[in-house]
């Protein structure tokens, strides 16, 4: 089977109460729930968390909570391998699961056709997928400050290279990972030879811990959302 599993931890501290709280109009975990519905991906959807409020709205929005999560795993400091591990470990108790898939409750931009165009490069030899962006600035001109204010380059190698001769860096967008059984269960690095990337736009991609970072997601959301339905209606009409 191919399962869902959508981490919500209840202890947000930087944005509090960030996975059930509203999001241009709906609890922000509903985002990532509906996505996964939508993509047809997944024989089924769980949430796994700790919190009984998350847990309640997790399933009026379509998703099953079977289990609260022990307090073991329930802290700031659990990475996201072992939630997931965790969650295939209980389901297998009673079928098989041959890929899992991580969503973050916090990532209201996960599009239901990437989900499906990530589980296409889940082919032989591939232990995960996940989507990426790339930098909007040359990493190799990041600089550091110091606590006196001085700034000093991090590769001052590449001072007088020209941007355009510089590697193009990529990170994690932040939204899912699909991954087969043996790989979460052995805790295979996410960020290795044996994954491949589903590359999105920048636009696309936004990391939300701030009550900025909320401010922002929202303002792209919108514009993004109006622009689909302009669109839409210009199909319908044309």
């Amino acid at each position: 089977m191919k399962l869902a599993v959508i981490p919500a931890r209840g202890g947000s501290k930087r944005v509090p109460r960030k996975n059930v709280k509203a999001f241009c109009g709906r609890p922000m975990i509903a985002w990532s729930i509906t996505a996964a519905i939508e993509s047809g991906c997944f024989d089924r959807i769980i949430v796994t968390t700790d919190d009984e409020e998350i847990a309640e709205e997790a399933v009026r929005q379509g998703a099953e909570v079977p289990f609260r999560r022990p307090a073991e795993l329930s802290d700031d400091l659990t990475p996201t391998v072992p939630v997931v591990a965790h969650a295939i470990r209980w389901q297998q108790q009673s079928t098989s699961v041959d890929l899992a898939c991580c969503l973050y409750a916090t990532a209201p931009f996960i599009r239901a056709e990437d989900l499906r165009a990530g589980l296409a490069l889940m082919q032989d030899g591939v232990d995960y997928a996940f989507p990426v962006t790339t930098y909007d600035f040359p990493i190799q001109r990041a600089i550091r400050v110091d606590e006196a204010g001085r700034v000093s380059m991090l590769q001052p190698e590449h001072l007088l290279t020209r941007s355009q001769d510089l590697e193009e860096a990529y990170h994690d967008a932040g939204q899912f990972y699909w991954g087969r059984t043996e790989a979460w269960l052995t805790g295979q690095p996410i960020f290795g030879e044996r994954s491949r990337v589903l590359r999105l736009p920048r636009h696309r991609v936004q990391d939300i811990d701030t009550s900025e970072d909320w401010e922002r997601a929202e303002l792209i959301f919108t514009a993004l959302r109006t622009q689909t339905i302009k669109r839409d209606a210009a199909h319908a009409t044309g």
